[in-house]
């Protein structure tokens, strides 16, 4: 039986590239696309040489075609992009619009989280990327912005090795589990490197972060914040103004205090204060002081997460606890609290907003 080739285009419609999160056909990957004796052989031309994903390709054109009447093997090989391809690939994903034009992206019905504390050590970041885990097995398509610049970490607690692929002048971000990450500490020798950056710099940083990195369509931008209200925090309250911030605290007092000067900051940038989070919570740091700066600012508590060794020891390991270990108490802690944040939606539209020049 001849193997029809229309049939196996539309059958490689279901090979997704793993970074981009769009089908191979639609990005114009696919190449030499012919059939001889029940044979398909074809090529898929990568962004880079040595694309760690190769694997994930062949095991998804293999599925893909299984199916095709008449195909009994199929012989893939790989190439690389011309320059004037990867040019064409990356006008594609910009949707047309010119090259850094300083605008912020996200779809249009896209939440963004900013996890913020008015101090660190509270477990800032262990729950923005469980929580980011936690909303994407909720079914969202989550992104996780790590703008703790001075203090990136989220990389080390999601065991996401991979560095970003640069497509022209686009940053196509590491994707593992669905998740799609940015953090400083991709594009450091080491991960103990310090970053000796100041104010000026911090922003350009973070400009890029929103607008040469290709989100694609995700449904949620978790953004781990930096603790205190220094420039990285009002840049992003001015890049981002529209965003949701969920507040972190363990339950004692002087936690308490300097978390409230975190949500005053995120007030005064226009951003919306969704609720508090108390970590830590148990015998050890007490209990309700989460409830107390909740009550205080006039939000909600949107959950408790006691303090638990296997959230540390999970994190440590690379393997968010949420994922690795879904019965701990902690766990299940941010699940609930997803949940509450899920159920709290913001008011619809997007976030198109031009950047103001830094001199």
């Amino acid at each position: 039986m001849a193997v029809s080739l229309d049939d196996v285009r539309t059958a490689l419609e279901q090979v997704i590239d793993p970074e981009l999160r769009r089908p191979v056909t639609e990005l114009d990957m696919v190449r030499d696309l012919e059939a001889h004796d029940g044979v398909v052989a074809l090529t898929i031309v990568l962004t880079i040489a040595g694309c760690p994903l190769r694997d994930s390709f062949e095991d998804q054109v293999e599925r893909a075609l299984a199916d095709v009447p008449g195909v009994t093997g199929v012989e893939l090989s790989f190439d690389v992009m011309t320059p004037e391809e990867r040019q064409a690939l990356t006008q594609k994903l910009r949707g047309g619009a010119p090259e850094r034009d300083g605008v912020i992206r996200l779809p249009a019905d896209c939440r963004v989280l900013a996890i913020a504390s008015g101090k660190g050590g509270v477990g800032k970041s262990s729950l923005s990327a469980n929580l980011a885990v936690a909303l994407s097995q909720l079914g969202h398509r989550v992104g996780v912005l790590d703008a703790d610049i001075y203090g990136h970490s989220i990389p080390h607690v999601l065991g996401i090795r991979q560095r970003p692929v640069a497509v022209d002048d686009l940053i196509v971000p590491p994707v593992q589990d669905d998740l799609k990450l940015m953090s400083i500490g991709f594009f450091l020798e080491s991960s103990n490197e310090p970053v000796m950056w100041r104010g000026p710099m911090l922003h350009r940083a973070l400009e890029q972060f929103l607008t040469d990195v290709h989100w694609g369509e995700i449904d949620v931008l978790v953004v781990d914040m930096p603790p205190g209200t220094g420039d990285i925090s009002i840049s992003l309250g001015q890049l981002l103004p529209r965003a949701e911030v969920v507040v972190v605290t363990t339950p004692q007092k002087l936690a308490q205090d300097v978390a409230a000067r975190a949500a005053a900051m995120a007030q005064k940038t226009n951003m919306r204060l969704l609720g508090v989070v108390e970590n830590m919570s148990g015998d050890v740091f007490g209990s309700g002081g989460g409830e107390e700066l909740a009550n205080e600012l006039g939000v909600p508590l949107l959950g408790t997460i006691p303090l638990d060794p296997v959230l540390r020891e999970q994190g440590d390991a690379g393997a968010p606890v949420v994922s690795a270990q879904p019965e701990a108490e902690s766990a299940r802690a941010i699940v609930a609290i997803a949940e509450e944040i899920q159920a709290l939606r913001r008011e619809r539209g997007g976030i198109v907003k031009s950047l103001p020049l830094v001199g």
